[in-house]
C-alpha cells in the first residue's frame, strides 16, 4: 500500500515555543524548519509514501518544503490543527479518493525511512491506526485506509483521544525515530542521540548543546 503523508507545520514565528530554555527566540525558527525539512526529506526517501503533503501558510516553509518535492497545501479554513488537517486529507482524496492518508508530525527530526515504512505497514492492517510518541502521551502518526476518514484529534493527551475514536494503537518495537517529537529541550537532546538528519544537526550545532 502506498500512502500520501499530511504533515502539518504552524508559521515558523509561533512554533517550538517551549524549547524557549534550549534555543533563543532568534534561532527556534530556524530549528522549526530544519526539523520539518529533515522530517519532509525521510519521508519521501521512504519507499511505502507515495507523496507528502505540508498544510502551512508559512512562505519560507512552504518554498524550503516545496523544494525537497513536497506538495504544498494551505491551512484553510485556519481552524486550528485538526481542521486543517481535515482540509488537506479532503484535499488528497478530492484528487485521488483511494488514496491511503497518515498525518505526521513535522518535528521528527531522526526519521529513518525504514522505520517509517514499518509503521505504515502496521497501520495498513486496520480502517484507521495511530503511532503514540515517545512520551506515551501523544500521537505521532495516525492513518487510514482507503475509504475510511482520517477522524484527526490532535491536542493534549491525543494517545487517549484517537483511542476513543477507535483507531487502533500501534505497539511497535524498534521505531523510535517514528515516536521521538521534539517540543522540549531534553526531546532535541533524545533526537540528537538517535541521530538526526544534517539540517537539525547544524542548527543544534549552533545552540552548543554539551556533547553535540
Amino acid at each position: 500500500m502506498q500512502w500520501t503523508l499530511v504533515i502539518p507545520l504552524k508559521p515558523l514565528a509561533r512554533a517550538k515555543s517551549r524549547l524557549a530554555d534550549t534555543a533563543a527566540a532568534g534561532l527556534r525558527p530556524g530549528l522549526a524548519l530544519a526539523f520539518a525539512q529533515d522530517t519532509v526529506a525521510a519521508a519521501l526517501a521512504c519507499a511505502a509514501v507515495r507523496d507528502v503533503a505540508v498544510v502551512t501558510d508559512d512562505a519560507l516553509a512552504g518554498r524550503e518544503l516545496a523544494a525537497l518535492g513536497a506538495r504544498i497545501v494551505p491551512d484553510e479554513p485556519g481552524g486550528g490543527l485538526n481542521a486543517a488537517l481535515e482540509h488537506a486529507a479532503a484535499a488528497v482524496r478530492g484528487e485521488c479518493p483511494e488514496s491511503a492518508v497518515a498525518a505526521l508530525n513535522a518535528d521528527l527530526p531522526a526519521l529513518r525511512p525504514a522505520e517509517l515504512a514499518r509503521v505504515l505497514a502496521a497501520a495498513a492492517q486496520f480502517p484507521r491506526a495511530f503511532l503514540p510518541d515517545a512520551a506515551e502521551i501523544g500521537t505521532t502518526l495516525l492513518a487510514a485506509r482507503p475509504g475510511r476518514e482520517l477522524q484527526p484529534a490532535f491536542g493534549p493527551d491525543s494517545r487517549a483521544r484517537h483511542r476513543a475514536t477507535g483507531a487502533v494503537e500501534l505497539e511497535l518495537a524498534g521505531v523510535d525515530s517514528v515516536r521521538q517529537d521534539v517540543d522540549t529541550g531534553a526531546d532535541l537532546r533524545t533526537a540528537l542521540a538517535l541521530g538526526v538528519g544534517a539540517r537539525t544537526a547544524a542548527m543544534a550545532a549552533r545552540l552548543l548543546i554539551p556533547g553535540q
